[in-house]
Formats: structure tokens, sequence, C-alpha cells
């Protein structure tokens, strides 16, 4: 009797989920604010309405600065509330100096 197992190699590659949004704040050490915004259609009405959430992300390189255009990925529970690491940055604030 031959008893075949998978290894990890083998198991299917999980998906990460992938949001993109607005550096908001920077003040916490390696420690970004993201606030992601989204358009909702009300279920009656119709209309379009704008959601936002704001998400903790993990920036370990100091990248961000407020105003940055960000994408985050979904990661392991790296602290109470971060649950997100930037995964790069796609348009850049303006940078006084």
């Amino acid at each position: 009797m031959t008893t075949e197992t998978t290894p990890a190699a083998e198991k299917p590659a999980v998906r990460k989920s992938r949001k993109v949004g607005t550096v908001v704040s920077n003040k916490m050490e390696k420690t970004v604010v993201v606030e992601v915004t989204r358009l909702v259609k009300h279920d009656r009405y119709g209309k379009f309405q704008k959601k936002s959430a704001r998400f903790l992300a993990d920036d370990r390189v100091f990248a961000c600065i407020p105003g940055d255009v960000v994408e985050i990925e979904e990661t392991r529970p790296l602290s109470a509330r971060k649950r997100w690491r930037v995964r790069a940055v796609v348009t850049a604030a303006r940078r006084e100096g």
C-alpha cells in the first residue's frame, strides 16, 4: 500500500487581495494609514455613493508620504490591526525640497 502525500511545493498559490489607496498618515514607525475609496451603487435609488475604509499597512523602507497613491497587499497579521503591506508606490506625491 502506497501513501501519496502532496508536497508543500505543489499546493495551489493563494491569491492575496490587493487594493489601491491614498496614504493619509505616516506618523507611526514602519506603518502608514491608507484610505481606499470605492463607489457603491445604492440598492433602491441607483445613485453611486463613495465609501471609504482605512487600512494600516506595513512600510519597512519608509518610502511613503501623505498624498502618495499606493498599492497594498493582504498579508499575515503583523500586529493587532496591521494586516496589509505596501507593495508599490503607484503615484508619488509632490515632495518639497
